[in-house]
């Protein structure tokens, strides 16, 4: 969606950040996690044939992927590393794991030198790993995005106020069942993300009904 040329709504990978007078910077972003959701997805058709069902071990799993190493406790990683013996028979999605969570390490630290640092063994082993697609594509969009991705350790950027926005544009267009006009599905926006009333204006009087008591 594009109001303005310079207003984007609904970016989330490539969605960066220019605060006045510094350099830009790429917030957050999730390629990782996109290079582990593609490479499942594909592992999952070429073993079983179809697309993740229930039963399925990768299926099953697919948040756990996305979760960080640290969050995982005994049982999440008993029925990662099931999941993998069972339906990753090449690797490719342990490989795409642990690029993700070397991608993740860059942000784990605020020494730029040692973010830097990082950023260039997670590229290396995307390129050492060629293991599909989403390692050599991963490996691609890190070096372009090399310069805002560091950039974060300086300014401090985050996609945050992003995905809030993204939230409420989703929750205004299911609430109103669909919009035909996008006239009022934007009157309906900024309004539901306006500005709070101050809180010194007064409340408007509500006309009640006398008592009936009253004489």
């Amino acid at each position: 969606m594009r109001w303005k040329s310079h207003v984007r709504f609904g970016g989330r990978a490539r969605e960066t950040y220019r605060p006045k007078g510094r350099q830009r910077a790429l917030a957050r972003p999730y390629l990782a996690n996109d290079a582990v959701t593609r490479c499942r997805q594909r592992v999952q058709q070429d073993t079983v044939g179809h697309r993740g069902w229930k039963d399925d071990p990768l299926y099953g799993v697919r948040k756990l992927f996305l979760m960080g190493a640290e969050r995982l406790d005994e049982r999440g990683w008993e029925r990662l590393e099931a999941a993998l013996d069972a339906g990753d028979p090449d690797d490719a999605i342990r490989d795409c794991w642990v690029a993700k969570e070397r991608v993740r390490d860059v942000y784990l630290t605020d020494d730029l030198v040692l973010a830097a640092s990082r950023l260039d063994e997670a590229i290396a082993w995307c390129i050492e790993e060629e293991s599909g697609p989403e390692l050599r594509r991963l490996a691609k969009l890190l070096r372009r995005w090399k310069t805002e991705i560091l950039a974060h350790h300086t300014t401090g950027a985050s996609n945050g106020p992003v995905e809030a926005m993204n939230l409420l544009i989703k929750q205004v267009k299911r609430s109103g069942r669909g919009f035909r006009s996008f006239k009022n599905y934007r009157l309906r926006i900024l309004l539901a993300g306006g500005r709070r009333r101050r809180e010194t204006q007064s409340a408007t009087s509500i006309r009640t009904r006398r008592p009936s008591f009253v004489a």
